[in-house]
């Protein structure tokens, strides 16, 4: 996926060679008291399960300690969508982000705007996502993601391009429009 090293350190990424995580890339997220408090284990092989996660609490906000509220927020689908995007959130799974979601509530707290970048096959999700924002007066704007599957398979500098291209979206008129692509 075109991590470099610095990647690697920044996010503290390592990797089991054994074990219940065996042959799978680990992600860790830290809290604001810098607590692990959440890890995304990513198989490097063709697992039938890519993903493995732990039976925890998963209304965190991944890796909140590296979070700068005062720069652009990203909503993504996984971790190295995040890796890519730089100052994101990701969502962890398909569940909806819901007002009483902790990432809600902070974006909510912390956010005038908020960039979204999911995955072009969860459409009906971002719609819901949007609208909930939409509806408290944060303004949102849609990265554009096709032809790509997701922002990881991306390098940096043409998602950058993206975001900067990012239109505002009126739920009211333009939400379909936007969604297509």
């Amino acid at each position: 996926r075109g991590l470099t090293f610095q990647d690697i350190v920044k996010w503290k990424i390592g990797f089991c060679p054994d074990g219940k995580y065996k042959e799978r890339i680990i992600i860790p997220s830290f809290n604001l008291d810098g607590k692990l408090d959440f890890f995304e284990a990513r198989s490097y092989t063709n697992h039938p399960i890519p993903y493995l996660k732990p039976d925890i609490e998963k209304d965190i906000i991944f890796n909140e300690l590296f979070l700068n509220w005062n720069e652009d927020i990203v909503l993504t689908e996984g971790v190295f969508d995040v890796i890519v995007a730089g100052n994101g959130v990701p969502l962890l799974g398909s569940e909806v982000l819901d007002e009483n979601s902790n990432i809600f509530q902070k974006i909510g707290l912390n956010c005038k705007k908020i960039w979204t970048a999911l995955d072009p096959d969860a459409i009906e999700k971002e719609k819901k996502i949007m609208k909930i924002f939409w509806m408290y007066g944060i303004d949102v704007l849609k990265i554009k993601i096709r032809p790509y599957k997701d922002i990881g398979e991306m390098t940096k500098e043409e998602f950058q391009k993206r975001k900067n291209a990012a239109k505002l979206v009126n739920f009211e008129n333009d939400i379909e429009f936007a969604l297509e692509e």
